[in-house]
């Protein structure tokens, strides 16, 4: 069997990874993949939303199915495209990516179903958005509507903030047409906790939770990035959290997306506030979470690719998904100066014996060798009977792997290990 992964990053490798585990796979191929993926699967030099080369790939080299994992060639329609030409495939429709495609979406469908999400409001008028500010609670958050590789939403601690922000997306087009749109919202309070699902539109499978690490320097300090590390499972997120959002979040969003003619088939990713009025939603991704895939599958102990063929055919209730109960830490190893400005082009390296707990986000090969190209270069996973136990390892891999420029968090977990004393 000859599968497909679309996308080129750590969350790939760490679905391909686990993809080869699967004796029935004889070939990989990676669009475009990178210089670490290069060692597990075949890449070729194809982006991500370039659709129609996608398909073009898929029909000349055979591949019986196709994995769509980034957010936007799933926006743009990819998985419609290769279902078109009869090539099975793992991720939504666009008609249903639009639950991350569109955040005025997400937040009207659940004031419409009466999913629990923060109180809000949307704007199209950049004045119109500046006045109702005059008077809007502060904290406020405000984000663009559209697509804005993870970045796209500012939490505003005072209200010049707020306005600079709203003149950031709607005049300056920082986001660019992402901004046209935004919405600004209560700022809510309580731990944050990341939940991946697979859902075949009928049934929802949540994955272990996760709790990611998103500012860029230690005791959650520095700017934003796109995860410097994360742990699994979320110490906050207990059994009888878990039942309260199957009920009052997860199956309400599936039906919700059914009852709009949008049935999601995929991953989807449920970003949590557990907040003093009980678990209410942030954001939806369609899609697998980066750095959260790196620390859920590892626990995953069914076969992946049997369990996303079963939400490809709508068949998920007929199949057992085990994880373990083990825990996972994956530490983030970035470029100096990520996430702003970085220098790439270092050499990497990776001894052989721990391979297997590294997924390359930023790296391509020159002259043979793997060097660095991203300011998030890899993560380093280790798991382990306890959380302490796995910190521990997962920190013990990082100090055996090299390269110039290198930066970590030195505390990835220490808020988990503080809440489990609570």
């Amino acid at each position: 069997m000859e599968v497909l992964v679309v996308g080129g990053g750590g969350r790939e490798h760490a679905i391909i990874k686990k993809i080869k585990e699967n004796k029935e796979v004889t070939k990989i191929y990676a669009l475009p993949g990178n210089g670490g993926i290069a060692a597990d699967a075949e890449c070729a030099p194809i982006g991500a939303k370039d659709i129609d080369a996608i398909v073009d790939f898929a029909l000349e080299h055979k591949v019986d199915y196709a994995i769509v994992a980034p957010d936007d060639p799933l926006v743009l329609g990819a998985v419609d495209a290769l279902e078109a030409k009869g090539i099975p495939c793992f991720g939504p429709r666009a008609n249903a990516a639009i639950i991350e495609g569109s955040k005025v979406f997400s937040k009207d469908l659940m004031k419409k179903y009466g999913i629990p999400t923060a109180e809000y409001e949307v704007f199209n008028d950049m004045n119109a958005a500046l006045e109702y500010l005059e008077t809007a609670p502060i904290p406020t958050v405000i984000k663009a509507d559209g697509l804005a590789l993870g970045k796209g939403v500012i939490i505003a601690e005072t209200r010049d903030a707020a306005k600079e922000a709203v003149r950031s997306m709607m005049e300056d087009k920082v986001f660019g047409k992402s901004g046209d749109n935004i919405v600004i919202e209560e700022f809510l309070t309580g731990p944050e906790v990341s939940v991946l699902s697979f859902t075949d539109g009928k049934t929802v499978v949540p994955m272990i939770s996760s709790m990611d690490h998103k500012r860029a320097h230690d005791n959650d300090s520095g700017l934003n990035t796109g995860g410097m590390g994360t742990v699994a499972p979320n110490p906050y997120y207990t059994e009888a959290v878990a039942e309260e959002c199957m009920e009052k979040i997860f199956l309400p969003t599936i039906n919700a997306m059914n009852a709009e003619g949008r049935t999601f088939k995929g991953c989807l990713y449920f970003g949590l506030m557990l907040t003093p009025k009980g678990p209410k939603v942030i954001e939806y991704n369609c899609r697998f979470g980066d750095p959260e895939t790196q620390v859920v599958l590892p626990l995953l102990e069914s076969d992946l690719l049997t369990v996303m063929k079963a939400v490809t055919e709508e068949r998920l209730s007929e199949i057992e998904v085990k994880f373990s109960n083990k825990n996972a830490c994956c530490v983030i190893m970035a470029s100096e100066g990520y996430p702003e400005h970085y220098e790439k082009g270092y050499e990497i390296t990776i001894p052989e014996e721990v391979a297997e707990n590294v997924y390359v986000a930023g790296g391509a090969l020159k002259e043979g060798k793997l060097v660095t190209s991203g300011g998030r270069v890899l993560g380093v996973t280790a798991v382990e009977d306890t959380l302490p136990e796995a910190i521990k390892a997962s920190y013990g891999l990082v100090e055996k792997i090299h390269f110039d420029n290198a930066f970590y968090r030195h505390d990835i977990g220490a808020r988990a290990l503080a809440a489990k004393e609570e």
